[in-house]
This record gives structure tokens, C-alpha cells and sequence, in this order.
């Protein structure tokens, strides 16, 4: 009996076992999620990341490469798919492939340096370089850190909202390197820093560029974390044949893809869930198309939904609320000595101080007015938490290269076609001075000598020499119309010679205005061969002239200016004349110019100007009339683009102009215009009779179509007169010089 009861007793106790057993909950196992590298088509990672979202599954680790770290990394921080959608739909495109520095963070030198040259080459040891990377990035590591600064005092990756680590290269060795500590937004950077496109990331002493090149699918990271069960993204391409392979990143990533190509098997294996979008036709470098790329992942993760509905959890992962930080306080600045900049050079060009709060805009132009000089080489930052606020830790790496050979291309009717060959040298004489060298080849030989030494805040010293030449059938004598009537014509042809020499001093603030005061000389030589056997010879002297200026410049760029404001004044008395004319006294110009733009939509940008020009003493020289007429060219002493009238068609020692233009941008980067343009000229109107204030005696109309290149502005342009019944057409071909 006591056997029979023993055994019952066993049975049920089996019993109870296996049902416990049936009632425990299943544990999951660890889920990894691995995002692969591809550029542009990473995008595909977000689409996938809002299913899982929406299945609720928790991610325990993440381990990607290049975008696939972005994306990955920013998952990891706290951000859900949905708010990554959202970041990458708004995104600059431009910006995020340039190395794009806002126009308003950079001097006045600096704005004329960008807004002339189509190519800048490294040189040095008299051979021409090649620079790392198109770009510094520095506009995605801003973002990025801005994106991740809640998370900015963890420096083990295993710490975050989701563990992480990314895949980076070491460009020396050719090893990999696996990132899981340090800045979040660097690891990042150096991952994704694609060869050629970007330069590369310093990190420990290495120098680091995209992980793709040695794992652009780091499976194995995973399960050396203990990570059981993988749900893997994949957005590399396959081969592509020869048809296929016609843009630079194409190669690239055909390069890049060889050796993953026969990797990708085994990794496939060690992969519970692969995800491949069908990303076929999309490039590395097409974030336009960042809405169908995310498309494309959403797509194909619904077809796995039955195989991701399993890994639901009861408990998630607690939703990290990321409330956006708009001001820092900054308590101290930690910087190594530099070789080359001091520390206050450097802290000028912030703009801010230690023991400071400032809004995270202020301190991320701080950052890019540090770019804009085109002294360091790689900029990068971190901060740490203090009792006061944050430490920044600022990284400068001092550019090597001193020396550039720039090129520029540049057409229009008056001084025709023209290569421009830029030699220019950083740290000639002095820490923070730059030599220029321009020499114009074309129908009209020309040259531009600038030595310039850059004390920011405090007084700035400058040298420019300018020669200008050019030949041109005009339709004003200089002489109010006596020499056209004794001749009995009504236009000539002139050869303008112009060599201008200043020495000048000036002081910025607000990295906006700019003041100074100069001294000039200049030898102006105007004649005519054309009128049979009359030669003559309007001027051959020499002057002498002092004057000061201030001007101020928020125009978000040079050409098609879609926002800002512009003024420039100056005033140029003349001492001494050699007088060729036999006719010189002392006289003045005061010269003003007003501009306005103002976006009213995403394409209609309505651009307004003002300018107004006057002589001053008993007589002045003609030929430095205020003379307008024609388009596209620099302005040279005061001879002014007029729509409506050719090349230096009508002139006056005074004048006020007003110009309208109506900007549509039909497509990126395309534009159509409506330009109209007013203007009252002739001698002193601006005393007595109020002449200026009067119906506009000269006007113009212009209809324009531009393209905004490389080179510069590609435009054409039609215009016309009520006066005269003219009409001219235009073209105009890259930056102006």
C-alpha cells in the first residue's frame, strides 16, 4: 500500500511539473539588429525600423556600418523609426553632401574667395594635390550631435537607451575598428566617412574612414555579444555590369562590394531575419529620393511580419522622451596648443567665451565660423558634464596645406572669355595673413594682387593691386555729347586700360559689417584708334585718393540670394592728379547701394535694390561718371549693369537706380526671372530742382533664365527699352571676375 501510494504521490508531483512547465512564460532570446552600409539607400533601415516598432519588438544590441551606423546609432539613442522618418525628410540634401558652411559665418574675404573660383587643388613642393574629401562633414556631425546630445556624457556605447557599436577602417593599416566608445556622433562620422566624398575621422590617434570597406555587415559582432537571434538589414548592391557602372560612386561601391560580395553567404547564415530592399536604380549619394528609399523598407518588411510578430515582448523597452536642447553653458573650453592660431585667434572666431550660456545655434556658428577660415583641416568636438554646465572639448587639426592653385571660368559681352589661375598662400609672412595672386586669360588680359592679414576683431591690413582692360564699341564720349556731334557719330570704339593700387585697413563685427579707410592710386588710360585719322586720347593720368567705406552683407549667397539684407557706402575724395586733361580739381564721390531679398514661398524669392551716386566739389573728372548699361560683368570705378541700354550707353556724374527682380525657381537649382530696373542720371541732380525725385527718365526690362553650377551662375538674358526700342540678349558664364 505504501509502494501504490509512493508511486501516486510521484505521478502527480510529474504532473504538477509538467504543468508549471506549460504555464511559465517562453523566454526570447537577445535580438541584434544589423543595418549595412550603402549611402543614400541606408535610408531603406528607417522604413524597416517602423515596422518593428509597430510589432513592438525589443532590439537589444545593434551593430552597423556607415549609414547603417547612423541609422543605427540614432535607433540606438532613443529615437523611434517614425521621428528618424521625419529628421531625414527634412534634411538639406546639399548640405549633408558639402561641406557646407552658411555664407553668414564667413568674412568678407572669405565670401569673395567662394564666390570666384570653381576648383581649389592643395599645392605643394610645386605639385598639384588632390584634397582628401570633397567635404569635412562637418554639417553632419552639427546634426549629429545636436540629434544625440542627450546621450552626450555616455561614452560606452553598451550605456544607451540600446547597446551599439559601429564598424570603421583604419586608413593606414587597413584593419578594422570596432567603435563602442568615445563621442557617439564621431563614431558615427568616422564610420560613415565614404572615401573620396568625405575626409577622414581622427579618433585615438587613427585615422579612420568608412567601415564598409572591411565589414559593411557586421553579423559577427553580434553574436560575439552573445546575441542569439540577428534580424539583419542588408542595402548593398550586387555587381553591376559595365552598362551600369558610369558615375564615380558607382565604381566605388563595385570596388567595395568585391570582397563582401562572397562574405555576404556566410553572414546570410548567421542571420535569423534577412531584410533586402529592392533599392535596384538608387545611388549612394540619392537622398533626394529619401521618401521612396524609406518606401522601399517599409515594403519589405511587411513580408516578414509573421516571422517578426514572434519576437514581441510583454514588457518593451520604456520610450525615452528626447526633449531638444536649445541652449549650452559652456564653463570651460579645452583645446590643445595650436602651432599656428593662438587661443584667443580661435575663441575670436567663436564668438563665445568660457562660463557661458548660449543657444545651440550660436555655439554651432561658432563652430562653422571656425570652418570658414580654411585653417583646420578637421574640426571636431565633446563635452563633458560639470556642476556649472558642460565642458567643450574642441579637436583641431591645423591644415598642412598653405599653398592652392584655384581655377575659374567666366564669359559675358563685355569682357568676353576668360580662364582666371589663382596662386594662393596661406602663412606668407605672418600667422593669420593670406596671399592672392589672380591672372585672367582671355580676350582681356587682367590680374588681382591681394595681401591680406585677417586680426578679426581687431584692425585688419590689406594690399590689393587690380588691372582691368577691355575693348568695346560705347555709346557715350565722356563729354556730354560734344565729341559725338563735332564727329558727327554716336557711338566709338574704346580700349580701357585701369591699374589701381590701395593699401587699406579695416575692422568687422558681427562677422556681418565691415569698416575701414584706404589710400589708393590708380592710372586710368581711355583711347580710341577707330575715328579715321582722329586719335583721341580721352585720358592718360595718374590719381591719388583716400576714402573710407562700411558695408554690411547678411545675403544668404552672391547669386539667385533667396534672403538677407546688403549695403555698401563709401566715400573716395580725389588729392592729386598727374592730368593728362590739364582740367583736375579736388573733388569727392559718395557712392550707396541697398539690396533686400525675401523668400515669400518655397520658390518666389522678390529681390529689391536701391543705389545712388554723386559727385562732390566744382568740377570732377567724366571719365569716373557713374555709366551704366549692359550685364553680367564686376563693376569697374563706376561703371554699372543697366538692362534695357548696351555697355556704357548713358552717363552722369549723379545718379539714383532702382531695380526689381521676381525670382521663380522652376527646379532645383533652376530659375526663371523678371527683372525691371529704373533710373534718373545726368549732372547734379541732386541739388536744386530734385531732379532724382522725378518720373525715371531711363528704364529697362529683362526676362532671365539661370542655372546655378559649379563654375557659377550659368544665365541668359533678354532685354528692352520703352525708351530707345532696343533689345539686347545676354549671356553671362560662371562667377564673376
Amino acid at each position: 500500500m505504501n509502494k501504490i501510494a509512493l508511486l501516486l504521490l510521484l505521478f502527480f508531483a510529474i504532473q504538477i511539473s509538467i504543468g508549471q512547465e506549460s504555464y511559465e512564460p517562453k523566454k526570447h532570446p537577445k535580438v541584434g539588429l544589423v543595418l549595412s552600409g550603402g549611402g543614400a539607400k541606408g535610408l531603406a533601415h528607417i522604413g524597416v525600423l517602423k515596422i518593428i516598432d509597430s510589432l513592438d519588438i525589443q532590439i537589444d544590441y545593434i551593430a552597423g556600418t556607415s549609414m547603417g551606423a547612423i541609422i543605427g546609432g540614432l535607433y540606438a539613442s532613443g529615437y523611434s523609426g517614425k521621428e528618424l522618418d521625419s529628421i531625414f525628410s527634412n534634411i538639406d540634401v546639399d548640405a549633408l553632401l558639402q561641406d557646407y558652411t552658411p555664407r553668414a559665418s564667413k568674412t568678407f574675404y572669405e565670401k569673395r574667395n567662394d564666390e570666384l573660383y570653381a576648383l581649389s587643388l592643395p599645392f605643394n613642393n610645386f605639385k598639384i594635390g588632390l584634397p582628401s574629401g570633397l567635404s569635412k562633414g562637418l554639417y553632419n556631425f552639427n546634426l549629429l550631435t545636436k540629434l544625440t546630445k542627450h546621450v552626450s556624457n555616455i561614452r560606452n556605447f553598451e550605456h544607451l537607451p540600446i547597446p551599439f557599436l559601429c564598424i570603421a577602417t583604419d586608413v593606414e593599416t587597413g584593419e578594422k575598428v570596432v567603435l563602442e566608445n568615445g563621442i557617439l556622433a564621431q563614431a558615427m562620422m568616422a564610420s560613415g566617412a565614404l572615401p573620396t566624398l568625405y575626409n577622414p575621422i581622427q579618433i585615438d590617434k587613427k585615422v579612420l574612414i568608412d567601415g564598409g570597406v572591411v565589414d559593411n555587415y557586421p553579423v559577427e559582432e553580434l553574436k560575439n555579444k552573445g546575441i542569439s537571434y540577428v534580424i539583419g538589414v542588408d542595402v548593398q548592391d550586387d555587381l553591376k555590369s559595365r552598362e551600369l557602372l558610369n558615375e564615380v560612386t558607382g565604381v566605388l561601391t563595385q570596388i567595395n562590394n568585391f570582397s563582401m560580395i562572397h562574405q555576404m553567404e556566410g553572414k546570410k547564415c548567421a542571420t535569423s531575419i534577412y531584410i533586402k530592399p529592392n533599392i535596384n536604380g538608387f545611388s549612394v549619394v540619392d537622398f533626394n529620393s529619401g521618401k521612396k528609399i524609406i518606401s522601399k523598407g517599409t515594403e519589405k518588411a511587411k513580408e516578414f511580419i509573421p516571422e517578426l510578430k514572434v519576437l514581441k515582448k510583454t514588457i518593451n523597452r520604456n520610450k525615452i522622451q528626447i526633449i531638444p536642447q536649445d541652449s549650452i553653458h559652456i564653463d570651460q573650453i579645452v583645446l590643445e596648443k595650436q602651432k599656428n592660431y593662438t587661443h584667443s585667434y580661435i575663441i575670436g572666431k567663436l564668438k563665445f567665451k568660457k562660463n557661458t550660456k548660449i543657444s545651440f545655434l550660436k555655439f554651432q556658428n561658432g563652430i562653422l565660423n571656425l570652418n570658414a577660415t580654411q585653417n583646420f583641416g578637421g574640426i571636431s568636438y565633446g563635452f563633458e558634464k560639470t556642476d556649472k554646465g558642460e565642458n567643450l572639448i574642441l579637436n583641431l587639426h591645423e591644415n598642412k596645406v598653405k599653398t592652392y592653385l584655384k581655377f575659374g571660368l567666366h564669359y559675358d559681352d563685355l569682357f568676353k572669355s576668360g580662364v582666371l589661375l589663382n596662386y594662393t598662400k596661406k602663412r606668407f609672412l605672418t600667422r593669420n595673413d593670406v596671399l592672392s595672386v589672380d591672372f585672367i586669360l582671355g580676350d582681356n588680359i587682367r590680374y588681382n594682387f591681394d595681401y591680406y592679414i585677417d586680426n578679426g576683431f581687431h584692425w585688419s591690413f590689406g594690399l590689393h593691386s587690380k588691372l582691368t582692360t577691355f575693348n568695346k564699341n560705347i555709346s557715350t564720349d565722356f563729354d556730354a555729347g560734344k565729341l559725338f556731334s563735332d564727329l558727327g557719330i554716336n557711338a566709338i570704339n574704346i580700349d580701357f586700360l585701369d591699374v589701381s593700387n590701395q593699401i587699406y585697413m579695416q575692422t568687422i563685427f558681427a562677422q556681418k559689417a565691415a569698416i575701414g579707410a584706404g589710400l589708393e592710386y590708380k592710372y586710368l588710360g581711355i583711347e580710341s584708334k577707330t575715328v579715321g585719322s582722329f586719335k583721341p586720347i580721352f585720358d592718360n593720368s595718374s590719381y591719388l585718393s583716400a576714402y573710407a567705406f562700411f558695408k554690411i552683407d547678411t545675403f544668404d549667397k552672391k547669386y539667385f540670394t533667396k534672403n538677407g539684407l546688403y549695403f555698401n557706402s563709401d566715400l573716395q575724395t580725389f588729392l592729386y592728379s598727374s592730368d593728362y586733361t590739364n582740367s583736375f580739381q579736388r573733388f569727392s564721390i559718395f557712392r550707396a547701394d541697398f539690396g533686400s531679398a525675401k523668400t515669400i514661398n518655397k520658390n518666389i524669392t522678390i529681390k529689391l535694390n536701391a543705389e545712388a551716386g554723386f559727385a562732390i566739389g566744382d568740377k570732377s573728372i567724366p571719365y569716373f561718371d557713374f555709366i551704366l548699361g549692359g550685364y553680367g560683368f564686376q563693376t569697374i570705378n563706376n561703371i554699372k549693369p543697366f538692362f534695357g541700354y548696351d555697355f556704357l550707353s548713358i552717363s552722369g556724374d549723379s545718379y539714383v537706380k532702382y531695380t526689381a527682380i521676381l525670382d521663380y525657381e522652376v527646379y532645383k537649382k533652376h530659375h526663371l526671372n523678371i527683372t525691371a530696373n529704373f533710373a534718373n542720371l545726368g549732372n547734379r541732380i541732386f541739388e536744386g530742382t530734385k531732379q532724382w525725385l522725378k518720373k525715371p527718365e531711363y528704364s529697362g526690362f529683362a526676362l532671365g533664365y539661370g542655372m546655378e553650377t559649379i563654375i557659377g551662375p550659368l544665365e541668359i538674358k533678354h532685354s528692352w527699352s520703352p525708351e530707345t526700342k532696343d533689345h539686347h540678349t545676354w549671356f553671362s558664364v560662371g562667377f564673376w571676375f
